[in-house]
């Protein structure tokens, strides 16, 4: 039987050099798309796949993250005393229910690996998602649910979302190996994280952010030694368990935009902002003004 995947984690300890000096008092998780932060966009992912438990691995000064998903008090007074009931109700549905999100902090950046290794307590002896908020998916149904549907259709493993990339790109992220493919999906034959040149990668199919990963994964980062930079890789540890358990691959249906560099974030604000009935007409005209054209 396939244990189905209720717990999602979110690693948020990172310290956003590449958005200073914006990031310098807050949080590149709460730089807002449109009017949502990063974060919440990711977290509402993971709610629309069927995630129950919400863990973030969060880092000193990331308090604000804890209290976006908490109760203002303050706040809905004043919007209950104006009649603002909407921007109320708004707010209730981005909020995880009572006892679902937990906390635990990375008191070192050590890296991917490390971070959800920190959260390896929270999420106990199950499967689970693993969501780098950074990496905004812009996809319906969510990049999430269409990973656990290949997950549930191929009697569980690990499943990774993947996406091309220029082979002059593959240098800067894991890139896997694919065969035997079914529609979008297929099964991982090998992974290399940042490969040295294109003809030691597999494929120009990257990893982009979104795994299923089995609880086997914790033991794999406990044993590794840091590598480049001092940091303990993921994608290292995912090698090692591919001797002992399948890895699928799902080639998902949408755009990822990298909010953790600057094009990507003002790219993904472009998307949304336009998918926004209420700001298409009004962003469309003001993009017009800009550029001196129509877009498509």
């Amino acid at each position: 039987m396939v244990r189905p995947i209720k717990t999602a984690v979110f690693p948020v300890a990172g310290l956003g050099t590449r958005f200073l000096p914006a990031t310098k008092a807050m949080p590149k998780e709460m730089l807002p798309v449109v009017d949502r932060p990063v974060i919440q966009i990711a977290v509402d992912e993971a709610r629309e796949a069927g995630i129950e438990h919400f863990v973030f691995v969060t880092g000193r000064n990331k308090s604000v993250i804890e209290d976006h998903f908490d109760t203002a008090f303050e706040l809905e007074s004043v919007l209950k005393a104006r009649g603002r009931q909407a921007e109320i109700d708004r707010l209730a549905s981005g909020l995880p229910k009572p006892g679902q999100a937990s906390f635990t902090r990375q008191r070192e950046p050590l890296g991917l690996g490390h971070a959800v290794w920190c959260a390896r307590q929270l999420v106990g002896d199950e499967p689970f998602a693993l969501l780098l908020p950074d990496m905004v998916m812009h996809a319906s149904p969510g990049c999430l649910r269409q990973m656990i549907d290949v997950y549930e259709a191929r009697g569980g493993g690990n499943v990774l979302a993947v996406e091309e990339v220029p082979w002059d790109q593959v240098s800067r992220y894991g890139v896997v190996g694919a065969a035997e493919w079914q529609g979008n999906a297929f099964s991982v034959t090998g992974m290399v994280e940042k490969p040295r040149t294109q003809e030691e990668a597999p494929s120009n199919l990257i990893i982009s952010g979104r795994y299923i990963l089995q609880p086997d994964i914790f033991a794999e980062i406990e044993k590794q030694a840091p590598g480049a930079g001092g940091e303990i890789q993921i994608t290292d540890a995912m090698i090692r368990l591919m001797a002992r358990q399948p890895f699928h691959g799902l080639k998902y249906n949408g755009t990822t935009y990298d909010c953790g560099d600057k094009v990507g974030f003002l790219s993904a604000n472009v998307a949304f902002a336009l998918d926004r009935p209420d700001l298409a007409p009004g962003f469309r005209a003001a993009l017009r003004r800009i550029l001196g054209t129509d877009i498509p």
